[in-house]
């Protein structure tokens, strides 16, 4: 069993933000693989089916980013969930707008969503998925609630669909195997995915 969680905030007011980028990707795997995700369990819209052959638990938390950790725990305990078996998709200003950077572990860097999974489930060790949202130029809480432009548009467009390619390798071939395929240069040649 494998959990994919995507972070970001319920409502209308926060549909198609930046800062829901890990809904939108969890809502291509959904369309992808026929998953329903109108049912609400474990604090989160939820959907379970399968995909690259194995069972898979779609989810995407109602508790507002803050307090995301609520349904990693909540499914988590219920699935019995190891370590291995958890991805977590997340928007990160950090990343150029169309990058995607997966790891096995690590730190939440400044994202307030994946800092609360982290303090919730109680370890770090598990896949993230990080996907560029663009650096802002002035506040970052109301950059990362903004909409993307239409020069953007299909930038971010990409971004989804690659990150949705990316958790279908994790679920298939694991971290290592997707890392050395999706993993994507910053501006200038630097590793952006390193700034955290």
């Amino acid at each position: 069993m494998k959990i994919v969680v995507g972070l970001g905030n319920p409502g209308t007011k926060y549909a198609g933000t930046r800062h829901n980028m890990g809904f939108s990707v969890i809502d291509v795997l959904a369309r992808r693989w026929n998953f329903d995700l109108s049912r609400e369990k474990f604090h989160a819209w939820f959907g379970d089916g399968q995909i690259a052959g194995d069972r898979v638990v779609l989810l995407k938390p109602t508790t507002f980013m803050n307090r995301s950790g609520d349904a990693v725990l909540a499914a988590g305990r219920f699935y019995r969930l190891e370590k291995e078996d958890l991805c977590v998709a997340y928007d990160d200003w950090a990343l150029p707008l169309g990058c995607i950077r997966m790891r096995a572990d690590g730190s939440a860097g400044s994202h307030n969503g994946m800092q609360h999974v982290i303090d919730r489930v109680g370890f770090s060790d598990f896949a993230r998925l990080r996907v560029g949202i663009g650096d802002p130029l002035g506040n970052q809480v109301n950059f990362v609630l903004t909409r993307f432009s239409g020069q953007e548009l299909s930038d971010a467009d990409r971004a989804m669909s690659d990150a949705a390619d990316a958790v279908e390798s994790w679920i298939e071939h694991g971290p290592v195997t997707t890392m050395n395929r999706f993993n994507k240069r910053g501006r200038g040649g630097h590793d952006a995915g390193d700034r955290d």
